[in-house]
């Protein structure tokens, strides 16, 4: 099967959101202009307009062109598009600032080529009171300890899809505990979001599709003051699609809203003899470790990501899966013309899920990440992949290897080695991204596995045997005319088994105020 396009039709909510947005930067820009009529130090505003055209092979986009871009993937073959965004942050001077402030942003592409279509990628509003800060709407957002340039990305939320629209409230950056002198630190943050319309997997007996909520909540802490030269980190994060679970089951789903609401928040399960036993909604997360030191010019930060889906991790039958990550910064203040900025490899592995003939017995069966027995498209928001890209849905994979009809992540059981760099030569700056991956399908297209209470399933074939994949881009940027102005070219190859191969490349010219 091949990819579908992006999608052009959005809510009235979200429109309603750029409207929003809209009208307070009009009302920003004047009193930008008041400020400086009055001397005042101006605040930290940032606009990019930009234009790109791409070609690609074969009618598809290669795994990078489109992977971890917040929703805003290019169309199928020969296209052009222009992208607009306007930002406003936070203050600078936060000596000056510790009380209120507030900002907001907005960024959109155009598409253009077989089809024209808008895609609104942010869309918000924020502010904050001291250390807490609260924002609505949809942004660029991140659940987990990963490195945000060159990661694969992280397990629950990295940025391949479109922002889930919002309220989010919380400690956005790390605050000293008091009478820690800074040797202990938290942040963390809780929200309530729309997903909107859902499908629903055909065994509910009373409803095809319902509105379906999303719940998310964090908390991480350091050890090891910033002036330290080594610091430790750690935390977890819990996400949930959720909702409507009376108009899903019917009456026989005895809970109330608040009800469903405190079961979804801590986790808990619920059943009766009507409704299957089990947690509230889909849920996931994954618990996550990082060690970080400062040597001579260089930053190492080592993590890991424990992953969890629906009780595999309790019972410490999938602690063999995980994503693995080392990265290693140039922090030096006067890099020469020709220098390296960052490198990170990562190992990613989620062939186990618990799920071996031989693993412990559990009451949930394998992990089957991704894939949920209630939300036929599980952990996805607008067909995309919520998590981590690397996750194969059915729409990308080749149509002749095994799938199970009822699972739309058809490939979740994967071990895969992945490099990234970041390096300048004089004014350019490359970036470059390797990925290679062993993958392996589900366990519903494998021989056997662990099921529910440690019996056993036997599958009938075809089975999805192990397909090797390669997935590589490159990205090279320059400033040009009296540096006002960016050029960039890009290129990107799929070749393997698991992906069509494709080849892609494309050119843009931006500029930033």
């Amino acid at each position: 099967m091949k990819p579908n396009k992006a999608y052009s039709i959005y809510s009235a909510s979200e429109v309603g959101l750029l409207l929003l947005v809209l009208f307070l930067y009009q009302n920003t820009a004047r009193a930008q202009e008041t400020d400086s009529l009055r001397h005042l130090p101006p605040r930290d505003y940032q606009m990019e307009i930009g234009t790109q055209v791409i070609a690609t092979s074969k009618g598809l986009v290669p795994f990078w062109m489109r992977s971890n871009r917040n929703g805003s993937i290019p169309l199928d073959g020969m296209s052009g598009s222009i992208t607009a965004s306007l930002i406003k942050n936070f203050h600078e001077d936060t000596s000056a600032h510790r009380g209120f402030d507030w900002g907001g942003g907005i960024a959109v592409r155009v598409n253009t080529g077989n089809k024209a279509e808008i895609i609104p990628i942010e869309a918000f509003v924020k502010a904050k009171y001291n250390i807490i800060q609260a924002r609505i709407g949809r942004f660029k957002d991140i659940n987990g300890i990963v490195d945000s340039t060159l990661s694969l990305g992280a397990f629950s939320v990295s940025n391949n899809a479109l922002g889930i629209p919002q309220l989010e409230i919380g400690i956005p950056e790390y605050w000293s505990i008091p009478y820690t002198k800074g040797l202990i630190a938290l942040k963390g943050s809780i929200s309530h979001g729309w997903f909107g319309t859902y499908e629903l997997r055909s065994q509910t007996q009373f409803v095809n599709e319902a509105e379906a909520y999303y719940h998310q909540k964090s908390l991480y802490g350091r050890i090891g003051k910033p002036s330290w030269k080594v610091r430790i980190y750690g935390g977890i994060n819990h996400q949930v699609m959720w909702g409507n679970e009376r108009k899903i089951f019917g009456p026989a789903f005895e809970l109330s809203n608040f009800q469903s609401f405190t079961h979804v928040f801590f986790g808990k399960a619920y059943g009766n003899n009507t409704v299957p036993t089990s947690k509230i909604g889909n849920q996931l997360g994954s618990i996550d470790q990082m060690l970080e030191a400062d040597l001579n010019g260089v930053r190492l930060t080592g993590y890991h990501q424990f992953f969890y889906d629906i009780g595999g991790l309790y019972h410490l039958t999938n602690l063999r899966d995980g994503l693995w990550g080392l990265s290693v910064a140039n922090t030096k203040k006067d890099a020469p013309s020709i220098s390296w900025e960052k490198f990170l490899v990562e190992f990613l592995y989620s062939r186990s899920q618990g799920g071996e003939i031989d693993s412990k017995p559990t009451p949930s069966g394998a992990e089957d990440y991704y894939n949920n027995f209630l939300y036929y498209k599980g952990w996805s928001y607008r067909d995309e992949n919520i998590g981590n890209p690397l996750f194969t849905s059915k729409k990308y994979l080749r149509s002749e290897l095994p799938h199970q009809e009822t699972e739309y992540f058809g490939n979740n059981r994967i071990a895969a080695f992945h490099i990234g760099g970041l390096f300048n030569f004089y004014d350019w700056k490359f970036k470059t991204l390797l990925t290679f991956s062993s993958n392996y399908g589900t366990y519903a297209t494998a021989p056997a596995a662990k099921s529910v209470g440690g019996r056993i399933v036997y599958n009938d074939p075809p089975y999805f045997q192990k397909v090797n994949q390669f997935s590589g881009l490159l990205e090279i940027d320059k400033p040009i005319w009296k540096q006002r102005y960016r050029l960039g070219l890009v290129l990107a190859v799929d070749n393997g088994e698991l992906l069509y191969n494709s080849f892609g490349g494309g050119i843009k010219l931006s500029r930033k105020w």
